[in-house]
């Protein structure tokens, strides 16, 4: 790294908090049915998933908000599940996971340009009643619907369902008290049409009441899937709008990556202004929303890929063997430790944990992503960030050739860094410009010393 910079790291959790923090009830692959007309939104969820082979984890974060009873979840999965093949976790698990693949804003200070230094350029690594029951048994029968298995799991009562058509699913569905959005029986139709089984969910208020907690912890289901796939499609039935989607994969092999989409880096290592640091989550949403469009809308981003065992720079400790483990990744020997102090790292001899992480962002409507999301594995393991640097000038009283070539140049670049922003965010140029002025980035050009005033001292001058 560059001698001549001092370079600290600002984590961008806040980032995604900006995004998600939206209000309404938030779903992911499924979606949300209530039991009263209450209205309810998908906005954003975060996903985490371990495949290997054909050996699936998804791990399901709600979000949700609002009251407990009126949440219920209809997820499509592949297979009937048993009960030890579903599981609840932890939210902390998923935050941390989230805070390590965030991305990130680098604050680096320039030192004295009279100083020697070999070059002055910053180098980026790119690099989730017994008669009555039999009565209702035969109601299911005559709609097509087969309660396959029943489970009470931590705080949720899961059912896994399946019909031989929609109109059947989505009657059942209604009768056992479900208001369905517009538009739902048509897409599980076509769930029905593959013999796709349904995960429905619901809050059982006995069993929340005893965990003393006062939101929803994370879902998780464990299965074998030749397809490796998210079912987005119902989550778009009740949304008001787009909505906003992470995924995080863990995976032995390397990348993951969108097969019937595009997956497209997301823009990085570029120098902003420094007033972005106080207003990197505005800056954050804008970038994304501008990206997006360039894009299309229906493009999958990029925002992170690495070998778990390090980082660099750290927006947050690599998850420990025992947090992977309970997302689902299997092959990892011991357990039980606990990270290293926040630090940048490479992989020691023997030490790698074989984990590669990828985080995927992608913010979708039924318009734009009419299908669910197909992945595949790659064995593409180059490390790569959503990393943006921001480099703050030298304030002290240098004086030499040096320090007045520095000065001279910071105008110039300033205003590179001012068109950047424009650039990434499509905001207005000279707002940009206001701000640094007013941030002490000014655009202007120093008073040039005239050649013959460095001859004499003033003391000289005065005799």
């Amino acid at each position: 790294m560059n001698r001549s910079l001092k370079k600290s790291l600002i984590a961008a959790a806040s980032a995604l908090a900006a995004v998600t923090a939206t209000g309404g009830a938030f779903a992911f692959c499924g979606f949300y049915v209530a039991k009263a007309d209450t209205k309810l939104f998908n906005k954003a969820s975060k996903v985490a998933i371990m495949r290997d082979g054909e050996r699936t984890v998804i791990t399901m974060s709600n979000d949700y908000q609002g009251e407990l009873k009126e949440f219920a979840m209809v997820v499509p999965v592949p297979v009937v599940l048993e009960e030890g093949q579903i599981h609840v976790t932890e939210n902390a698990i998923i935050d941390h996971l989230d805070a390590y693949t965030s991305p990130r804003l680098v604050e680096y200070f320039d030192e004295d340009p009279c100083a020697v230094y070999a070059n002055d350029e910053i180098m980026v690594t790119a690099s989730k009643a017994p008669a009555a029951a039999a009565e209702r048994r035969r109601g299911d029968d005559a709609l097509g619907v087969t309660v396959e298995a029943e489970y009470t799991v931590g705080e949720y009562d899961i059912q896994i369902l399946s019909a031989k058509e929609s109109g059947g699913l989505a009657i059942w569905l209604k009768q056992n008290g479900y208001k369905l959005p517009k538009g739902a029986e048509a897409t599980l139709g076509s769930y029905v049409k593959q013999g796709t089984k349904f995960f429905v969910a619901k809050v059982n208020l006995d069993e929340q009441t005893k965990t003393g907690l006062r939101y929803l912890r994370p879902l998780q289901i464990a299965f074998e899937s030749p397809r490796f796939m998210l079912p987005i499609r119902l989550g778009t039935v009740n949304a008001d709008g787009k909505q906003e989607l992470f995924v995080f994969a863990l995976t032995r092999n390397g990348r993951v990556e969108t097969t019937n989409y595009r997956t497209v880096k997301l823009p990085t290592g570029m120098t902003v202004p420094t007033y972005v640091k106080d207003e990197f989550g505005d800056f954050y949403k804008a970038m994304f929303a501008e990206q997006v469009q360039r894009e299309s809308e229906n493009a999958v981003f990029l925002e992170y890929a690495w070998d778990m065992n390090w980082c660099d720079p750290c927006a947050a400790d690599p998850l420990s063997d025992d947090e992977l483990q309970e997302l689902g990744v299997y092959w990892l020997d011991g357990g039980g430790d606990r990270p290293e102090p926040m630090t940048r790292r490479r992989p020691s001899p023997g030490g790698a944990k074989d984990v590669f992480v990828t985080r995927l962002h992608v913010s979708y409507d039924a318009a734009h992503f009419p299908e669910d999301l197909m992945f595949k594995t790659t064995g593409d393991r180059e490390n790569f960030q959503g990393r943006y640097v921001m480099r703050h000038p030298y304030k002290g009283d240098a004086k030499c050739e040096a320090a007045d070539r520095y000065r001279a140049d910071l105008p110039k670049r300033f205003e590179n860094e001012a068109q950047t922003l424009a650039n990434l965010t499509g905001w207005d140029i000279e707002d940009i410009r206001t701000k640094m002025d007013d941030n002490g980035q000014s655009f202007t050009p120093p008073k040039k010393e005239k050649w013959w005033e460095k001859l004499w001292s003033k003391s000289d001058k005065k005799g």
